[in-house]
């Protein structure tokens, strides 16, 4: 068995996380998020899906990306919006 860092739980079906060469031991999800996810650099909510990185911050969505000053994100677009975001990301982007 071995014991979670985070809330001292000694458990038979804890895990380990390998990050940066860091190893932790978790005995659930909710541990491991609260320890290794990192925070909205807006609304400081832990971000546990892709969410926005941008101006060497983390985001949780665009909306919270935009209060910060970034330009050119949308969490969901369609029609003309996609293609009007498209060519401003090519813009930003060139390859």
């Amino acid at each position: 068995m071995a014991q979670c860092e985070v809330c001292g739980n000694d458990y038979y079906l804890s895990f380990e996380v390998v990050t940066a060469g860091n190893r932790h031991v978790f005995d659930c999800f909710e541990c491991a998020i609260h320890r290794l996810a990192p925070v909205c650099a807006h609304c400081g909510c832990k971000i546990i899906g892709h969410g926005v990185e941008a101006k060497e911050n983390f985001f949780c969505c665009a909306n919270c990306a935009k209060q910060a000053g970034v330009t050119g994100v949308n969490d969901h677009i369609w029609g003309k919006e996609r293609e009007t975001a498209e060519k401003l990301s090519q813009q930003n982007n060139p390859e």
